[in-house]
């Protein structure tokens, strides 16, 4: 088996994540502590016990989730889990991808996100903007909805998430419109989502500026493990097309499909979606039917997955 690693972004928290695996992995509540260290307050508090609101908001959530994916990464590490050959992470979890590449250090990550998350947030007042899930609609029709919808405002197609399932951003106002029309238009589902910034349109531009200057200061290195981009989808092996990919994404698409399909084109056969949830893997199957994949975020399931990948390993072995 080939293994590619996968990390969630905003979106797959939720109060409580990691109780289970925090119970036996010292390396959960660890890795939290080093988090809530760089930033000043207190991220499994917030994990644990929330409030939902609270850990919903922007600046909690992105912190709050690279601790989270990485702890799991380490508790993979732990179990002696073999490397994977590629990395990904959906919006947020690339900088967890890059952490566990190796090509960003953990304190430096989680205030780097926590500062993309404050740049996030101050580049639209709060309410003004907005995103949805839009179901059952070919990605050019949805486009082509945004476009008629946006008049002299923002929408825009921004998470390519799986065939069929797309992610629209922008004004709130023109979000409405579109979320209408796609309606119209025969979505099976539209699901206004609950977010407090308009994520990867062009309403992030500012920030993106702001990010530009933040990372200018930040240390990179050459990932030990590749990292596909979402914005660009491919890998980049030198700092600067690193902090290039890293700030295009914030105002770019997600092309997750893309992303998916890049891994399975370099030989990846099964991917581990390393992080609190199963959003990805869900995603994983409908791009690849036939790929094989998994969360981690239990204690059973790690270690199945752990075990499993080493005997698959073994097996390979001449």
């Amino acid at each position: 088996m080939t293994i590619g690693f996968v990390f969630p972004g905003q979106g797959s928290q939720s109060v409580g994540m990691l109780g289970q695996l925090a119970d036996e992995f010292p390396e959960v509540k660890k890795t939290f502590e080093e988090g809530s260290r760089a930033v000043g307050r207190d991220l499994w508090e917030l994990a644990a016990r929330g409030p939902e609101e609270a850990l919903d908001r922007t600046e909690n959530t992105q912190p709050a989730m690279l601790c989270a994916d990485v702890a799991c990464w380490r508790a993979w590490q732990r179990l002696g889990g073999p490397q994977p050959v590629l990395m990904a992470g959906h919006s947020l979890g690339e900088y967890a991808a890059l952490v566990c590449a190796g090509a960003l250090v953990f304190e430096d990550a989680v205030r780097l996100v926590a500062a993309r998350a404050r740049f996030m947030q101050e580049a639209v007042p709060e309410g003004t903007g907005a995103m949805a899930a839009i179901l059952g609609l070919p990605d050019d029709a949805v486009a082509e909805i945004c476009r008629v919808s946006a008049g002299n405002a923002i929408v825009a197609p921004v998470n390519y998430n799986a065939p069929g399932q797309i992610v629209i951003s922008g004004d709130t106002a023109a979000v409405g419109r579109a979320v209408e029309a796609a309606r119209a238009a025969g979505a099976k589902r539209v699901v206004p989502l609950a977010v407090s910034v308009p994520s990867h349109c062009a309403l992030m531009k500012d920030a993106s500026e702001r990010l530009a200057d933040y990372l200018s200061e930040v240390l990179l290195q050459r990932p030990q493990i590749g990292v596909v981009h979402n914005a660009v989808v491919r890998e980049e092996s030198e700092p600067d097309g690193i902090r290039r990919a890293l700030v295009a994404q914030l105002y770019s698409p997600v092309r997750w499909v893309e992303t998916v399909r890049y891994m399975v084109s370099r030989g990846v056969d099964r991917l581990i979606e390393c992080g609190p949830g199963k959003v990805l893997a869900g995603l994983n199957r409908r791009i690849e039917p036939g790929l094989d994949t998994e969360g981690i975020f239990t204690p059973s399931a790690l270690r199945a997955a752990a075990n499993s990948r080493q005997e698959d390993t073994h097996a390979t072995r001449p």
